[in-house]
């Protein structure tokens, strides 16, 4: 019986060379309109589909492969006696390979100028429809979905067979391939019509296997499009950890914003700051924790230049990322081999739900976007008003706050962290780490601001950070003690401001 292959792609790439393939091996070409056209262009003999199936493409090809005679020759089993004679009696033939890719949907829906109508026109019928049924009937069939699948498929089907194993693979591919197109197609109907999800839909495709997770008994991989994010050009792989580290790092520059520095350890700021330059920006937040910066991820909010690559060559840093790089810059900081080197392509700010795994699912939240500015609803609560430095300071703190795992207290002035205290259970247990961190750095407390991630239940925690030495504190209020919180201040001679926003980082 002769072999058959349906071919139907919206993506041309390598279709000749799989039809060249395939007819030399005796296979029969059916083709849709399109397809059929390039192919004949090549001179490689086509039967269209409406040869078979007696009917036109119709409704400008909305309707072309929905026939019993296609999806008879992909669906029927080929041991089974009754679908044979039924094949037999309706004239239909089996089809061993289909080769679909769908029509462009993604690439319209990421046109700024494309209308509702053209990217409901990209929606695919008969595409996956194909794909499904070749999927499905994978003991016989051979679907292929993507032009990099062809090398592999032509290789094994000239030596005599696909194996099961392949048809198997493919065909876990195909119905991949459909889900993630349907997923796209879903996104982009709740969005245009503003109604809400009934599921989660979680639509990356592995770009990249990591050499292991956060310990090396764990397997890790990449999911979706972080390339188009970052470039590393320098230096070895990032981790898994690397990269939860520069997204921290780089979170943080971009919610502070021009001349700003972020060196980051182990997801918590081991400094940051702002400053006149990049230079002066670095050396402030290198003061606050030296020891820890070593090996941390340093990020940069603008260019790196001769100078700062100098001074950042004086410690091993694991990463250095900033948007762009001089060329001397980059030839400075290439003289340590480890280091990784990465050019920062587009801002990470993202609208995005965030997803965590829990026990049968997930749970999801928006981004946390909220930011604060002196034009802010801010309560200034307590008899004294912080000065117009203190509250620069403030809100520089404010922002290492939000990006600190809680219970977060930072200490700052002159736009630049002195101490952070992160992830502790109690929040005096983190201001009195701060302080520490900042006494073992020789950084002096005395008239510094602290920010605290979360209210004050008890005045003890107030107290403890005025004990540090700051004279001005930023903090959600609304806890039940808020009074209690400002009579202490007050009697301390401290300003307060209440923000009305918590910043929890778990």
């Amino acid at each position: 019986m002769e072999r058959a292959a349906l071919l139907s792609v919206s993506d041309k790439t390598d279709i000749v060379k799989l039809a060249k393939s395939l007819k030399e091996s005796g296979y029969k070409i059916i083709a849709t309109g399109n397809t059929a056209k390039h192919l004949n262009s090549s001179r490689i003999e086509v039967t269209e589909i409406s040869d078979i199936t007696g009917f036109p493409e119709i409704f400008n090809g909305r309707v072309k492969t929905l026939h019993p005679k296609i999806f008879g020759g992909i669906l029927m089993r080929r041991e089974n006696q009754n679908d044979l004679k039924e094949a037999d009696e309706n004239k239909i033939f089996p089809i061993d390979v289909v080769c679909v890719n769908l029509y462009p949907f993604v690439k319209t829906i990421q046109k700024p100028d494309a209308t509702h109508n053209e990217i409901i026109e990209q929606i695919d019928i008969g595409g996956p429809s194909l794909i499904r049924a070749s999927a499905k009937n994978y003991n016989y069939v051979s679907v292929l979905t993507d032009p990099e699948q062809y090398d592999n498929f032509i290789s094994e089907f000239r030596e005599g067979k696909v194996s099961e194993e392949t048809r198997k693979k493919l065909a876990v591919e195909a119905f991949s391939h459909t889900a993630n197109y349907d997923t796209y197609i879903s996104n982009y109907l709740e969005d245009k019509f503003e109604l809400p999800s009934s599921y989660i839909r979680i639509n990356h495709k592995l770009e990249k296997i990591l050499r292991y997770g956060e310990n090396p008994h764990q397997k890790a991989e990449i999911y979706g499009n972080f390339g188009d994010y970052f470039e590393t050009f320098h230096g070895k792989e990032l981790s898994y950890n690397n990269i939860l580290d520069l997204v921290s790092a780089v979170e943080l520059v971009e919610d502070l914003g021009s001349n700003s520095c972020a060196i980051i350890k182990h997801n918590n700021p081991a400094g940051a700051a702002k400053g006149s330059s990049l230079f002066n920006a670095y050396e402030k937040a290198l003061k606050c924790d030296p020891v820890s910066a070593f090996g941390g991820i340093v990020s940069f909010i603008s260019i790196v230049d001769e100078p700062l690559a100098q001074k950042l060559n004086d410690i091993f840093l694991e990463i250095v990322c900033a948007p762009e790089f001089t060329e001397e810059a980059v030839k400075i900081l290439q003289k340590k081999k480890d280091r990784r080197l990465l050019r920062q392509l587009k801002s990470v700010r993202s609208t995005r739900k965030n997803f965590r795994n829990i026990p049968g699912g997930v749970i999801a939240q928006d981004t946390d976007l909220v930011t604060l500015s002196k034009d802010s609803q801010l309560k200034f609560v307590t008899d004294k008003k912080p000065s117009e430095q203190e509250l620069n300071d403030l809100l520089f703190a404010w922002i290492i706050a939000k990006h600190t795992k809680s219970n977060a207290i930072v200490f700052a002035k002159d736009g630049a962290t002195l101490g952070v205290g992160a992830g502790q259970m109690s929040r005096i247990d983190s201001s009195r780490i701060a302080h520490l961190k900042a006494q073992q750095n020789g950084l002096d407390l005395k008239n510094s601001v602290a920010a605290s991630d979360a209210f004050f239940p008890f005045a003890d925690g107030l107290l403890e950070i005025i004990n540090c030495g700051a004279t001005s504190v930023i903090q959600p209020g609304g806890s039940v003690r808020d009074q209690e919180v400002i009579d202490a201040a007050n009697e301390h001679n401290v300003s307060m401001v209440f923000t009305g926003i918590r910043h929890f980082k778990h």
